[in-house]
Order: structure tokens, then sequence, then C-alpha cells
């Protein structure tokens, strides 16, 4: 067996620790917006610009870091995407105004939208013959970052304070400094396209109609994702739950839909996209019902099943939107997940108006619906294969 049927098992642990310490930072935001609430004397539109901010600078401007790291596999992009986030969302816990808040959150967010095009484009130059287990493992990095983070975060700020968060950067740099060592030059490729717009149509324009589908069905599950995960710890917190039992809800949501894409990225190879669509989204909407009127114990198995039947078709989308436009991975990845979750974060203030007016629990069981919308939409997703 030659070396580039090999799977670079350095390469591929490096980019797994990227995807991890830089999600477990990110994942920090969620459970710090109560704190923040009372520290601030935040309304539920103030929350909502936290969310909306941090979800528009992570993933609604990934399209154009797709589209580099489609035409390079730059190593200084990647070590700094993997720093800024673990600098700047620690800082907020000695930020002395709202508006230093927004802008250090909007700051480390950033780091989100360059790192996950750019590391998840350099999996399959470096997994040889294993890409399907080397995404996997890319992926685990982000799911244990998303798992751990509201866990440790929590903790942390209940024993020490949130005026001490910024000593956790030291872990940051840790991981940098070995990152430093483990991710290899830049290889210097490019495709043919010198633009960012010649790109779009040399890779996605004869498959742009199935692709903006797949962007619609996945804008309408980030929407719900990203209300459920803004408002959630601030409906908990307000009824009596300590920090702790709001990060553990956040972990159990993100721990079910990492176990649903397992199970689901398995499932989408026997019996075909479409059925797994229909699945989430025809259950998720009443699940996420029981747990938005939930109470006591409950609210934990909730929170599980809630995120295994919302996130079951995160993975799977980016698997059928590579399938439909191969010629520009990287680039089609970012416009599915990163584009949909962005244009999904942008409409939060406006959620958190809703909030504002009508109460959360109201406006989070009118949100949780749309998903059954979509259904219309699943029922011509195109499969691979089809003529499109």
């Amino acid at each position: 067996m030659n070396d580039a049927a090999q799977i670079n098992k350095k390469v591929i642990f490096a980019l797994f620790l990227i995807h991890f310490i830089g999600d477990f930072f990110q994942s920090f935001i969620r459970p710090m917006l109560p704190v923040l609430a009372d520290k601030f004397s935040l309304n539920l539109t103030q929350v909502g610009m936290i969310t909306g901010i941090a979800t528009f600078m992570a993933f609604l401007i990934q399209p154009f870091f797709g589209y580099l790291a489609d035409r390079y596999r730059t190593r200084v992009v990647l070590l700094i995407g993997s720093f800024v986030g673990a600098i700047c969302i620690p800082l907020v816990g000695i930020a002395p105004y709202f508006g230093i808040v927004l802008l250090l959150i909007g700051m480390g967010s950033i780091s989100s939208a360059i790192y996950h095009p750019t590391a998840a484009g350099m999996v399959s130059a470096y997994a040889g013959r294993r890409t399907g287990l080397s995404m996997s493992i890319f992926g685990l990095g982000g799911t244990l970052g998303f798992t751990l983070g509201p866990i440790v975060f929590a903790g942390y700020i209940t024993l020490w304070g949130l005026q001490r968060l910024p000593y956790l950067t030291l872990l940051g740099l840790a991981v940098f400094m070995l990152l430093f060592v483990l991710i290899p030059s830049s290889d210097n490729k490019g495709p043919t396209q010198k633009d960012f717009l010649g790109s779009l149509r040399e890779n996605i324009g004869e498959v742009w109609k199935p692709v903006l589908m797949i962007w619609a069905i996945a804008f309408s599950r980030a929407f719900v994702e990203q209300t459920v995960l803004t408002f959630i710890p601030i409906l908990t917190a307000s009824e009596g739950h300590s920090l702790v039992s709001v990060g553990g809800m956040l972990s159990l949501f993100t721990v079910g839909g990492s176990v649903s894409a397992i199970v689901c990225g398995h499932l989408v190879d026997r019996i075909g996209f479409k059925p797994v669509y229909f699945f989430s989204f025809a259950l998720s909407p009443p699940c996420i019902l029981l747990f938005i009127h939930g109470s006591g114990w409950r609210l934990y198995p909730f929170a599980f099943l809630s995120g295994f039947l919302l996130l079951a078709t995160l993975f799977p989308a980016l698997a059928l939107a590579q399938k439909i436009a191969p010629k520009g991975r990287s680039l089609v990845s970012s416009i599915v997940m990163g584009l949909a979750l962005g244009t999904a974060g942008i409409l939060m203030p406006l959620a958190g108006m809703m909030a504002d007016a009508f109460g959360i629990r109201r406006v989070l069981s009118c949100i949780v619906l749309v998903p059954l919308a979509a259904l219309v939409l699943i029922y011509h997703l195109p499969e691979p294969g089809d003529s499109v």
C-alpha cells in the first residue's frame, strides 16, 4: 500500500484537536447567557443579539473561508483560527460593558468560521482510503468540545467566578503549541478559478437548485436549534435551575445530536437520505415541545431526545451536499452548514423581541413547529444519482 492510501494519523489527530479546542471555547457562549443577563440586566432582545452575533460571525462568513480552503491548505490560518477563540471568549469574563461583550464574542466566533471549513477540507487530503473514518474522528472532536464545554464552564464559574474565566486561555495556549508542531505546511494547491464567484459557478453552478433546497431545509433546522439553545438556558435558569443544571441540559442536547449523527450517518447509506429527513423533521417538534413544557428530572431525557431528533440530519446534509457538488466540498459544506446557521443567527434578536413581548415558552412553542413546514421540501429532495 502506498503512502497516499494510508491515513496520516498525526495530521488527523491535529485536525481532531483543532475541532475540539475551537468548539470547546465556542460552547461557553450558551451557558454564559444567564450569567451575562444577570450581570448586565439584559432583556431577551439583547440576549438574542449575543447569540446572533456569535452565530453570524461563526457561520455566515464560512463560505468565504470554504472557498479559500478549496484553494489553499494554510497552516498559519488554521493556527490563528484555533487560538483566537481561546483568547477572546474567556476575556468576556472581565468585560466591563455589554458592548465589549459583543465585540469579544464576535471576534472569538470568527475563529470558528476559519477552522471549520479549512480543517474539514484538509481531512480528505490526509485520510488515504479511510475518508469516512477520518471525517468521523474530525467530527468527534467538535462533539466532545461542545459536550464538555458547557459542563466545564458551569463548574468553573460556580467554583471560581466569571472574573477568573480568562485563566482558561492557558489551556488554549497549550493546545496551540502542540498544534504548531503537528500541523503540516501548506501544500499550495488551488483550483482553476481565482475568484469567489468563479469558484461558485465552477463548483455548484450546474446543481444550484438542489443545493439551494438542501440549504433551505438546513436553515429551518438551524433556526429551531439556535432558538432553543439561546432561550432554554434563560428559561430554565429563571425557573430555579443552577448553572450546572443548565450546562448539563446543553451537553445532553449535544450528546443526543452526536449519537444521532453516527446512527443516521449509517442509515443514509442503507435507506437513503429522504427517510432520515422525514424521521427527523416529523418527530423533533413534538419531542422539543415536551422538553419546553417539561419540569424536574424529565428535562434531562427530553434534552437528549430533542438533540437526537433535531440534529439527526446535520452531518447527512453535508454528505448529501458533497455528493451533489463534489467539485467544491469545502465550499458547499460551508454553504449548507455555515450559511444556514449564520442566517438563523441573524434572526435571534428578532426571536428575542418576540420572547420579550409574548414570553419565552410561547414563542418557542411556535418556532419548534417550523420543521413540519419543511416536510414539503423534503418530499422533493433529490437522492444522489437522481437527475438534477
